[in-house]
């Protein structure tokens, strides 16, 4: 990909170019859609989609952990893709009317709808979603100070649209059925697009996001334009996926060569194999200070997996155990999912001014230390909630205010790790493969959901109640959380024990 471009008119708002708030309104939009959607996901597989089956809860949490997984993954395809051949501006406009179809899609009352509607989020998100976070690398200079505090401004953004959504969506799901709720997310969708190409329309990208190369762009395969070949094979790609999320039962008995594994399973041993070796691939044609680099660009992806299989809990067993064991007031279960968003846009501003202002005092921990500081937050969060249940009243219900100290103390360990991080990812990467190793940087939630996949179905419930809760189920998941923070706090130790060491890979990146 070419190197930063400016926009041309080097206008500024706030202290930032200007493109940085047609992107954030574009990616609130789109995080509306997609987190209004995942609010209702697990609690409809749960009561609608598996309601007949004793095992709904396993069923849910496969199908959940193949879509969460496939989801990011296809952020590494879509990078490349748009590194290569399409540009930032066309794979963003595709990745956004596949979701947006998806969203309408999944708002048909039919099981299979559903699977296909899971299908074409996913193949948009991966052309959406890594191209519009890198969009915002681009806006700045290498080594400009504000990249950071724009990074979080951005995150804000993510987090605005992750808040009111599930509030909305969730309100609308339970209130007038399911369909309603996911419908909303689709208009969303269609929001941030109009965003985006407003600021296009008003030139404040200038020349960026462009195809990389013009000739590439409409050369011909197969006598159709690589410009309008990829939409169709995208498209195409659809059934296929579908599939694979319709097939989530185990390929083999527990204790056979595939044991608990599906599809899907295979399918991301499959992925991390060809990644470490493409990614070895590059190191090797690499200088040695982008080796080096590299190296740690793979290092805080590998860290940032570990904390978002925690995290992202909280679209599934978390969402579960508050329907089930949470004295809920005011909001409905599926809402609960817009307390992380709302912490994160109470906190961002704060904590990017602490940033700016550990920096200016020349204290401002670097990367290695802010990773571990999140995880060690992360497994505290678990830790309060895991002591819930001294707290229980005589129906096994755990007082709402543990779910709220959980979501603000994760909240803060993600503010810590993830904005940062997709900073240094643009740091660490070398301008031709940036938007590939943001693929990479979402690969890392691709993988958590394999944890979470593997957690949630550990935490299962078998009962074909649908009412099932009260002691039934509390303790099941507060052990659950009691050895989550275990493995979380020993992660943060250990990488703040290895920080010193960390920060000479990183260089002259902080």
């Amino acid at each position: 990909m070419s190197d930063t471009v400016k926009p041309a008119s080097e206008k500024q708002l706030l202290g930032h170019p200007q493109g940085l708030f047609y992107l954030f309104f574009a990616e609130l939009w789109e995080r509306f859609s997609f987190y209004g959607m995942r609010a209702l996901l697990t609690l409809y597989m749960v009561n609608v989609i598996f309601e007949a089956l004793a095992t709904r809860d396993y069923a849910a949490a496969a199908v959940y952990a193949s879509y969460g997984s496939l989801v990011y993954a296809s952020t590494v395809i879509g990078g490349r893709i748009s590194d290569s051949i399409l540009g930032m501006r066309s794979s963003i406009f595709l990745g956004g009317i596949l979701m947006a179809l998806g969203h309408f899609v999944l708002a048909i009352e039919n099981n299979m709808a559903f699977f296909l509607a899971l299908a074409l989020i996913i193949v948009g998100n991966g052309f959406f979603k890594p191209n519009i976070s890198t969009f915002v690398g681009t806006l700045y200079k290498d080594g400009d100070p504000r990249k950071d505090s724009g990074f979080t401004i951005f995150y804000m953004g993510i987090n605005i649209g992750g808040f009111v959504s599930p509030l909305l969506c969730g309100w609308l799901g339970e209130t007038y059925g399911w369909h309603y709720g996911f419908g909303l997310a689709g208009i969303g969708m269609l929001a941030g697009l109009l965003f985006f190409w407003s600021g296009i329309k008003k030139n404040v990208f200038g020349e960026g996001g462009k195809p990389p190369s013009v000739e590439v762009y409409e050369k011909k395969v197969m006598g159709i334009a690589q410009k309008h070949l990829i939409p169709i094979l995208a498209f195409l790609s659809a059934p296929l996926i579908a599939f694979l999320l319709y097939y989530y039962k185990p390929l083999g008995a527990e204790g056979t060569l595939f044991g608990d594994s599906n599809i899907v399973n295979l399918l991301f041993y499959l992925i991390g194999i060809s990644v470490l070796a493409y990614m070895a691939y590059i190191m090797f044609k690499s200088t040695l200070d982008e080796r080096k680099k590299l190296f740690m660009a793979v290092l805080i992806t590998f860290f940032m997996t570990i904390f978002w299989g925690f995290h992202e809990l909280h679209g599934s067993v978390i969402t579960l155990f508050a329907a089930r064991n949470v004295d809920l007031s005011l909001i409905n279960a599926s809402q609960t999912n817009a307390l992380n968003s709302m912490f994160i846009v109470i906190l961002s501003i704060p904590i990017s001014i602490m940033w700016t202002w550990l920096s200016k005092k020349k204290l401002n921990p670097r990367t290695p230390y802010k990773f571990g500081m999140g995880l060690v937050f992360a497994g505290l969060a678990f830790y309060v909630v895991s002591i819930s249940g001294a707290s229980a009243d005589e129906n096994g219900m755990v007082p709402f205010s543990y779910l709220l100290m959980l979501y603000f103390l994760i909240s803060v360990g993600e503010l810590f790790m993830s904005p940062v991080g997709l900073s240094k990812m643009t740091d660490l990467s070398p301008k031709r493969i940036v938007a590939f190793m943001m693929g990479v940087w979402f690969l890392a939630s691709a993988f958590a959901f394999q944890i979470v996949g593997f957690i949630s179905k550990q935490l299962a419930i078998e009962s074909t109640d649908s009412n099932v809760g009260g002691f039934e189920t509390l303790h099941v998941y507060l052990d659950g959380f009691r050895l989550i923070a275990i493995y979380a706090l020993v992660a943060g130790v250990v990488v703040l024990i290895f920080g010193p060491l960390m920060k000479r890979l990183l260089g002259n990146v902080h």
